[in-house]
């Protein structure tokens, strides 16, 4: 394990999991798998002042040097880290807010490729998670599963034989599982069908968040279906519910964008390539804005309406480093946010091309 002053990552592109590889990947973002753990003994990281917090952390970062994940990961302590690095762990969806945002002892130890991360002192002592590319949710639990066990032979973690494993959250306590499938629902929205996307992931129990997790707004037309407690549940039930609901939403986005050609073909191409058009003319544009643009002509490459030299993956790319953090990051001076938005739209010139 590499420790790291900043996060080195490659702030040109995104994660192994914007690749496209997976299953379903052209409405499937990602598949994400993270398992809640805390160390017995110890008092809950929101409880733990800071010379315990601080025990805590060596304690894992001790304990994560030893474990195989791979590849070599890194590890940052976040309490030392810059606002900006920080920040662009959270656009790449390695950490979250509350981690990067808190204060006192917190780390992230991440593999380069971006598929593993663990979140350290954040609401849980450590926090596991794996991200796959597309609709790979049992390939990123088989993971996340040997990577825990590696960890509990190193860990003595807080589990009891009643309630399963003890976390801050009682939505978490039982197997400390969250599993995620970001998706990317532009028809449905354009179709004003969304609202049957809450109201079925509300019968499930699975709760429907924004672009960056809960208390999050959905921006760009993407939608992360996750469970919402743990307790009660198995592995294999909370897996199987999802491996049978997200397909659903699959179809119905599909059936919903082949509609679309068939019945409304000029509106939609007009959508679509006004969008492009203003990603490559801007001057200066706002980060929402970007988001909402970049979800058309991802809409657009997927149905074959845009230029074929026009990949996913560059758009995939562009929906992170269009992001503040990063456009800050490849800047040699800070940057007010009007001159972010010029910034931004200078690259997404860069990247689409000029008119």
């Amino acid at each position: 394990m590499r420790i790291a002053e900043s996060f080195d990552g490659d702030g040109v592109s995104g994660g192994e999991w914007l690749s496209t590889r997976g299953a379903h990947s052209d409405i499937v973002i990602s598949s994400r798998v993270r398992l809640a753990r805390n160390v017995r003994g110890r008092r809950f990281a929101v409880k733990a002042d800071a010379a315990e917090r601080r025990e805590i952390e060596q304690e894992l970062r001790h304990a994560l040097g030893r474990v195989d994940f791979g590849e070599e990961m890194v590890y940052i302590d976040l309490e030392k880290a810059s606002r900006i690095d920080a920040e662009m762990l959270v656009e790449r969806h390695l950490v979250s807010r509350e981690l990067a945002r808190g204060e006192g002892p917190r780390a992230a130890c991440y593999a380069p490729s971006e598929t593993v991360c663990v979140m350290v002192c954040e609401e849980d002592h450590l926090r596991l998670q794996v991200l796959r590319s597309g609709f790979e949710l049992d390939a990123a639990w088989r993971c996340a599963d040997a990577l825990d066990d590696g960890m509990s032979r190193r860990v003595d973690y807080a589990f009891s034989s009643r309630f399963g494993y003890l976390t801050c959250c009682p939505t978490n306590v039982g197997t400390g599982l969250r599993a995620s499938v970001m998706l990317h629902l532009p028809a449905l929205v354009y179709s004003k069908h969304i609202e049957k996307v809450f109201q079925a992931g509300s019968k499930m129990n699975l709760a429907v968040r924004g672009l960056y997790g809960e208390g999050t707004q959905a921006l760009g037309d993407f939608y992360q279906i996750s469970n919402q407690v743990a307790l009660g549940l198995s592995e294999s039930d909370v897996l199987e519910r999802l491996n049978r609901v997200v397909p659903q939403f699959i179809e119905y986005e599909r059936r919903l964008r082949d509609a679309l050609l068939d019945s409304d073909r000029a509106r939609l191409e007009d959508r679509i390539w006004r969008a492009f058009g203003v990603l490559r003319a801007a001057r200066t544009i706002s980060s929402e804005e970007t988001l909402e643009l970049l979800s058309a002509i991802r809409l657009g490459v997927n149905l074959q309406l845009l230029p074929a030299s026009l990949t996913i993956e560059t758009v995939n790319e562009l929906f992170i480093t269009s992001q503040p953090a990063h456009l800050q990051a490849l800047s040699t001076g800070p940057l007010e946010p009007r001159e972010r938005d010029v910034a931004r739209a200078n690259l997404l010139r860069q990247k689409l091309g000029p008119l």
